[in-house]
């Protein structure tokens, strides 16, 4: 694999989006060449998730290593994106309109990765539905809110990271969900839900894991 070349810093850009303009941060590939695009969804809004939530910047961070470039934006409602929060049933319009822009920006580019945190990864698993198979290389889903969505199924191979102690969303419950589809989960022991004091693990663990699927 090529080595990084100087890190590259987020820089915020606008989106037209279906509800109005998205403001999204975006950071370039780590690596002289881009692989592919990641997709990053920030937690619940009413609960002051936005797109500046360390474990969302983590994430981009991590995938911008790897050599993806990120978007995270802020959905419907949330900081300086247009429209009105819309509970998770429109977000993934969002999102449709983030990877059209993205691909524009980024011709023959067709890596992409959904990647999300708590409520961030049901907009991601609804908008997962939408696409084919062959478009997307993987999922990444940190703190699933299995407990306040209606989940939909995910794909076989996407990469579950649960805190043993999260407090927002219980872990028996991820696993519950996750048995049916026989779906296995990362725990991280002695840690909550926002992964306090341990993102430099999280990161370790989601680079661990997508490298593994590069070989």
């Amino acid at each position: 694999m090529n080595s990084p070349r100087k890190a590259p810093t987020f820089e915020t850009i606008s989106i037209a989006g279906p509800a109005g303009q998205l403001e999204c941060l975006k950071l370039e590939s780590a690596l002289p060449e881009t692989r592919g695009i990641a997709l990053v969804a920030h937690p619940n809004p009413l609960e002051g998730g936005t797109f500046t939530n360390k474990i969302v910047t983590t994430l981009a961070k991590t995938l911008s290593r790897l050599g993806y470039v990120a978007y995270c934006p802020n959905l419907r409602g949330v900081g300086n994106s247009e429209g009105a929060h819309a509970y998770g049933k429109e977000e993934p319009n969002d999102m449709a309109a983030v990877l059209a822009h993205a691909r524009t920006e980024n011709p023959g580019i067709a890596g992409l990765v959904l990647a999300g945190f708590s409520f961030g990864t049901y907009v991601q698993s609804q908008f997962r539905l939408r696409l084919a198979d062959h478009e997307v290389e993987g999922m990444i889903l940190i703190g699933p809110s299995v407990t306040r969505q209606a989940f939909p199924d995910v794909p076989a191979d996407t990469i579950i990271i649960h805190g043993e102690q999260d407090e927002v969303v219980d872990l028996h419950r991820v696993f519950d969900w996750a048995r049916p589809q026989q779906l296995p989960v990362i725990v991280v022991p002695g840690v909550g839900h926002f992964f306090h004091g341990r993102l430099t693990q999280l990161a370790d663990l989601v680079d661990r894991e997508w490298r593994i699927r590069l070989l």
